[in-house]
């Protein structure tokens, strides 16, 4: 947080060293959003002996509880302003310095905390999913961890491609402000258009930049103090999900749900792009309270804490849970069918264990979340754009196809093109290599 506060520091030095002109409540947004989602992915799983559901699905009465629970895009916002103060501030900081090399730059500085974990994760579970394929396992409950674990990783993919486009979109937001938003939100509009009226295939995929890079869009205009009457933002935005919703075909539940046609998630889709103006209209709305509430030194403290292992956290969770349930079956507690009365009252129990081993699993690999060196004085930008590429690829290949059969060559579509484990992981090492190479 400051330029003389070291690697190894305190939190509480970390958080006292902070500059009186950084925006805490961003901070603040970023742990929130991030822990709303584990919260969320802990609630949702309906684990029994025979597998595991949703608990939405289970009780459908619930799913508009994600209309407040579905934060992601609060996170994407949170992103794109922090990357346009971040990519500005090494443009000051390099006045003589090409574009190509700030770009490098900028790239590995964002990247370097978000890749290094994903790695050590990838190479950690693909290992592990390894020897107990060769050892005849991979049923059961094992076999479905093998599957969900990866699932989180679309959000790494999608945040490298937020990271990768900054520099362009910014100068377009610096541009045509308002205007480079209205344009990648109409393309999202034109997407659906072509999906759900002329059946075009393949083209949803389009709306996974379209919906989340106007989300991020509107990190650049927070940035600007552009967004001025966030009460009409939040009010368009809930109000145009709703219709789509009741007119269209769209869902209800704003994140994926087991066998539905239409996902609001995978792919996005423009009720989800009104989903996340509502959010962010509505975090702006609690701008004020929030940002006295953590100018407090002991909420700073625990938010300074929280983002320095938030990544790490945000890999293993899911790993945690299924680690909960598995012991659980290994020791004979029961399982209670999802949405009775002795399933919710094992909730706060299983929220716990799976918080326990969560903060067990950050210790273990929290070190890896650390920036390890200074930034380089020169670099491809052409070379960390290829790497980030296939970063982006492999790990959004991956969340698709998991690590469940490995061995017998399991395939998923990523766009129109089918993809194995092994070539994901493959994609997202070259292109974490790369990077850091570029950066070299």
């Amino acid at each position: 947080m400051g330029s003389s506060v070291r690697a190894g520091s305190s939190v509480r030095d970390l958080a006292g060293a902070t500059p009186a002109t950084r925006d805490r409540y961003i901070d603040l947004l970023r742990v929130a959003s991030l822990g709303t989602v584990v919260l969320g992915h802990w609630l949702m799983a309906a684990v029994t002996s025979d597998g595991v559901g949703n608990l939405l699905a289970v009780v459908p009465g619930l799913q508009p509880l994600t209309w407040v629970l579905q934060i992601m895009p609060v996170f994407f916002f949170v992103g794109g302003f922090s990357h346009a103060l971040s990519y500005r501030s090494l443009l000051r900081k390099r006045p003589g310095g090409s574009t190509d090399s700030v770009y490098s730059a900028f790239l590995r500085a964002r990247l370097q905390r978000l890749l290094r974990p994903t790695v050590v994760f990838i190479l950690v579970w693909g290992g592990a999913a390894l020897v107990v394929q060769l050892l005849g396992g991979g049923g059961g409950l094992t076999g479905v961890t093998l599957r969900l674990v990866t699932q989180p990783l679309w959000f790494i993919g999608i945040y490298l491609a937020m990271v990768a486009f900054t520099p362009p979109l910014l100068k377009l937001h610096e541009r045509y402000g308002w205007g480079a938003f209205a344009a990648l939100a109409g393309a999202a509009v034109a997407v659906d258009v072509l999906r759900f009226a002329a059946s075009v295939p393949y083209v949803s995929f389009l709306n996974f930049a379209f919906v989340w890079l106007a989300v991020h869009q509107l990190g650049f205009l927070r940035a600007d103090g552009r967004i001025r009457r966030p009460a009409l933002l939040a009010g368009a935005g809930l109000a145009s999900a709703a219709a789509l919703v009741a007119l269209g075909p769209y869902p209800l539940s704003m994140v994926g749900m087991p066998g539905e046609k239409v996902s609001n998630m995978a792919p996005p889709t423009l009720a989800l792009l009104c989903h996340g103006l509502w959010l962010v209209g509505a975090v702006e709305l609690l701008r004020g309270p929030g940002t006295r509430l953590v100018a407090r030194p002991r909420v700073w403290r625990t938010v300074v804490a929280a983002n320095g292992v938030a990544m790490t956290a945000f890999l293993w969770h899911l790993t945690a849970m299924l680690g909960v349930y598995g012991a659980m079956l290994a020791l004979g507690v029961p399982l209670p069918e999802p949405a009775t009365g002795a399933w919710w009252a094992q909730v706060p129990l299983r929220l716990a264990a799976a918080a326990a081993l969560t903060a067990g699993l950050v210790a273990v690999f929290r070190t890896f979340e650390r920036p390890v060196s200074a930034l380089p004085a020169k670099g491809s930008g052409a070379v960390s754009a290829l790497g980030a590429t296939l970063c982006l690829l492999g790990v959004l290949g991956l969340s698709m196809v998991g690590f469940g059969g490995l061995l017998e060559g399991h395939t998923a579509l990523l766009i129109a093109v089918r993809v194995s484990a092994p070539a994901a992981v493959a994609m997202a090492l070259g292109g974490w290599l790369l990077v850091e190479r570029a950066g070299r």
